[in-house]
């Protein structure tokens, strides 16, 4: 998602390990797999873990970026697609996003199609919680949306999203790779994603220093933290999955590939 029409530009972004083609490949080193279809390092199981820790009955909830229910439609571990669902977890359920398709989102109660001026039908303090999930990475005026959530956020409520580092290895070759061999390259590792679910990526709120920018630390309790999650551009290779994993085992928590980002907002 970003605040562009969606774009055949294909950004090397994480995804979640254990579905497809490279499932077999996340079993044969982490035999865990075949209880329940999910590694230790799952990271779709990381995150929404938490955000599920997170959640009250009584909240109202915004998933942005929601776009079709990717999660929802395609993920074939019911484990994991139970934790993602959020859906009957609060009161109210919102998706937004700027593609039209979020109206046909089968795990909201309401759909939002974000308009040219990027600002959200929503009241001053409504939301309690706001979900996004790869979606930061697509932002291209990120302060405007950081002012949307600090807007509809009440006191108190929470920030969560999953998206990769800006200073990880996935977002550095999305970043220098042409365009051209980004594309052969991303068909060629995951086979399994849609078009329809590759949009272009700007990399403007993807580090600890741009949030503390936008999401200033006098304001925001800044929970955030860098993960690894199993190897995802691998092409089917147990050579290059043993090699991302040991590279993986090696790097700081600075250069992880991904950012798992929450925010809660000060005052209650």
């Amino acid at each position: 998602m970003s605040n562009q029409a969606p774009s055949t530009l294909t950004p090397l972004e994480s995804v979640s390990a254990g579905t497809g083609p490279g499932a077999g490949i996340d079993a044969r080193f982490f035999p865990e797999v075949r209880a329940g279809g999910f590694s230790r390092y799952d990271g779709t199981v990381q995150f929404y873990a938490r955000v599920n820790a997170i959640l009250r009955a009584d909240a109202v909830a915004l998933d942005f970026g929601a776009g079709r229910g990717v999660s929802h439609i395609d993920d074939p571990v019911p484990y994991r697609r139970q934790l993602v669902r959020l859906q009957g977890k609060v009161r109210k359920l919102i998706g937004a996003d700027v593609d039209p398709i979020v109206k046909t989102n089968p795990a909201i109660d309401e759909a939002i199609v974000i308009d040219a001026t990027g600002r959200l039908p929503l009241a001053d303090r409504s939301v309690d919680i706001i979900v996004s999930d790869h979606t930061f990475e697509h932002l291209e005026d990120p302060g405007a949306v950081a002012r949307e959530f600090d807007r509809i956020l009440t006191p108190g409520g929470w920030i969560c999203a999953r998206t990769p580092n800006r200073h990880g290895y996935i977002a550095i070759m999305n970043m220098v790779i042409p365009e051209a061999l980004r594309r052969r390259t991303l068909h060629s590792a995951q086979r399994e994603r849609k078009d329809m679910d590759v949009f272009p990526a700007f990399y403007r709120l993807n580090s600890s220093a741009a949030l503390r920018r936008y999401f200033d630390p006098s304001r925001y309790d800044h929970c955030s933290y860098t993960w690894d999650s199993e190897p995802a551009y691998h092409f089917s290779s147990p050579v290059a999955y043993a090699l991302f994993l040991a590279l993986h085992a090696i790097t700081p928590s600075a250069l992880k590939t991904m950012q798992y980002i929450f925010l809660r907002k000060k005052g209650a």
